[in-house]
This record gives structure tokens, C-alpha cells and sequence, in this order.
């Protein structure tokens, strides 16, 4: 199924309707997907590349995005172990809610003085 690109409810939708998010990035800016997916309460499995790690924490599973099937089995092992599923799950939702804009600018402004202070 090849999606139009979605926005707003129609993506959050799009999410809560998938059992799996899989990103096989192999360079990625930030990686907003990966958050989204998350909020909704969507398991990630994820490439092991640039920023994903740091993104994803231990709320997903990580893969070798070259292996591909290191990336199946990932996407078999959450996919028939409903635990593992509920785990990830859960905590996706936990690991995207430590991802705010207002933390995000306040610590951006105590860096900016702090560099200023010099």
C-alpha cells in the first residue's frame, strides 16, 4: 500500500492503524517519524545509524540496516511475541514524551547563554 502524503489526523490514523513501525534509514536529520510512531503507540524497530540510537533509547529494537534479515527477524520477533509488542509499546509512548518543544527551547536558550557567558 503506497500512502499519499498524510498530515494531522490523518497520519496519527495512519500510525495507530499499524501493528509495527520499521525505519531502515540509513542517515537520518532527527527522525521525527520515529517519535510520531512512538506517541501513538506504535513498537519501532530501527536502524542503528547516526541519531536513531540516541532517538529510540531502549524503547525499540535496533537493526544493521544492511542486514536484511536481522531487519525480518526484528520485525518477526515483535510481531508473534505479544509481550515484547506491549513492552515496546509502552515503552514508545514513555520515550516520546521525554521529546518536548518547550524543554527543547529552554535548554537551547540556557546553551546560547552559557556560550555567551563564554
Amino acid at each position: 500500500i503506497c500512502l499519499p502524503f498524510l498530515t494531522g489526523e490523518s497520519l496519527v490514523r495512519a500510525y495507530q492503524g499499524a501493528k509495527l513501525y520499521v525505519d531502515p534509514s540509513f542517515y537520518e536529520g532527527f527522525g521525527f517519524q520515529i517519535l510520531e510512531a512512538m506517541a501513538c503507540g506504535v513498537p519501532v524497530i530501527a536502524s542503528n545509524r547516526t541519531c536513531i540510537p540516541e532517538i529510540v533509547g531502549d524503547a525499540g529494537i535496533l537493526f544493521d540496516p544492511n542486514d536484511g534479515n536481522e531487519i525480518s527477524q526484528a520485525m518477526i520477533r515483535v510481531l508473534t511475541d505479544r509481550d515484547l509488542w506491549s513492552q515496546l509499546q509502552q515503552k514508545g509512548v514513555e520515550r516520546a514524551r521525554e521529546f518536548d518543544w518547550d524543554k527543547t527551547a529552554r535548554e537551547t536558550l540556557v546553551a546560547y547563554e552559557d556560550i555567551l557567558k563564554g
